[in-house]
């Protein structure tokens, strides 16, 4: 099974490019992220042409995560628990009914810039609220699969350039520490387990030549749980998409499991 996880900056901006990639790719189960529609202005049919079954929490400009499967989609949740006062779209999930099911989340992390601000302790605060639902999916002993975008730089290595990350709420000691305890409760890094190369970037600036001069970080990522980390196959960063014509500053990572 392929599962793959796509910051797309707008899929209607985009729409061409993610087309062209799924025919390419064909992921079996993806995630996708930034959608900035609401859910009736996501454009479904040329996805459904295509075999896939769509669940979508989308936000008017902003945000929005969409998840599209080969397989039917049953349980599916909009939002992380404990969303009071929380209207941004970033969390979906729904359980995958492939032959051997496996549960799957699709996260947008709160960016968190400027640091010392609301925005940033609004992200922290989110990442204690993802922890405690992935402690709770973790007690179901299945197959899981949270992936995303985490808008967090795990380590030095996962950035070209660490030092012009030192003030960005992306690679801020607090950001990585909850990163750490994600793991911790029992995730496996699935870039970091199959290959773990420094390198491995998945998201370069518009700005600044970054994608020229290969001034990129990872931020993407796929945290599986031990059912789904023993079936880990291969991870493939689509690093050839940022090449493209009006491209999404994101690239596709997709993780292969043999379930």
């Amino acid at each position: 099974m392929k599962l793959a996880t796509w910051n797309v900056n707008s899929i209607n901006a985009r729409l061409p490019n993610v087309l062209d990639w799924f025919r390419d790719a064909q992921p079996d189960v993806a995630v996708l992220q930034e959608i900035k529609c609401v859910d009736e202005a996501f454009p479904a049919e040329p996805f459904e042409s295509m075999g896939y079954n769509l669940a979508v929490h989308g936000q008017k400009t902003y945000n929005g995560v969409a998840m599209l499967s080969k397989f039917p989609l049953d349980e599916v949740r909009k939002g992380l628990p404990e969303a009071e006062g929380d209207d941004h779209a970033r969390y979906i999930e729904a359980l995958v009914l492939a032959d051997k099911p496996i549960r799957v989340g699709g996260i947008y992390l709160p960016n968190g810039n400027p640091i010392g601000t609301d925005k940033f302790a609004y992200k922290l605060k989110w990442m204690e609220r993802l922890n405690r639902h992935a402690r709770s999916l973790l007690a179901y002993e299945e197959p899981l699969a949270l992936m995303g975008d985490y808008n967090v730089i795990p380590e030095p290595e996962d950035a070209d350039k660490p030092e012009s990350w030192v003030t960005d709420a992306l690679f801020q000691p607090e950001s990585r520490a909850a990163f750490r305890a994600l793991k911790y409760v029992g995730l496996t890094d699935a870039y970091m387990a199959f290959d773990g190369r420094p390198g491995g970037y998945t998201f370069w600036d518009y700005q600044a030549g970054a994608w020229q001069r290969n001034h990129g970080i990872r931020i993407d990522h796929v945290l599986l749980s031990p059912q789904a980390a023993d079936k880990l196959k291969g991870v493939e960063i689509h690093r050839e998409v940022r090449d493209r014509e009006k491209p999404s500053d994101h690239v596709p990572v997709v993780v292969e499991l043999e379930l």
